[in-house]
């Protein structure tokens, strides 16, 4: 039986690139959020041709679960506490919460955070 993670924008680029230590993710249940999905169409157009950025974001748009006002307000909190994390990855650890599931990301900024599922490079 697979797990639900909610995938942020740092775990995506670790299973398009093939970090290895992402791989045993690849097959989970994903959820994410529109903020998570437009940071990731952004940077992989500065990285990787227009055309195969687009189909990776048309793949991974499939995962996208709604955002409440209650969670943008939720996020804004956190991320007036901790200025170094992403919008859209304050908003997508807030919507993790709410469904219950681990916040996948290497990102440093969430590494001693509860809720996280945090794996390095």
């Amino acid at each position: 039986m697979s797990e639900t993670y909610f995938f942020d924008t740092y775990a995506f680029f670790e299973i398009i690139y093939g970090n290895p230590n992402y791989m045993r993710y690849s097959g989970e249940r994903i959820i994410t959020t529109i903020f998570n999905i437009a940071e990731l169409d952004y940077n992989l157009k500065k990285e990787i041709p227009k055309e195969k950025a687009e189909e990776y974001t048309k793949d991974f748009f499939n995962f996208v679960v709604p955002v409440t006002l209650l969670d943008i307000q939720e996020a804004m909190d956190l991320k007036i506490k901790h200025k170094d994390l992403s919008i859209p990855d304050v908003i997508g650890y807030i919507v993790a919460k709410r469904y219950g599931v681990k916040f996948l990301t290497g990102d440093e900024g969430f590494r001693n955070m509860e809720n996280v599922e945090f794996v390095k490079k």
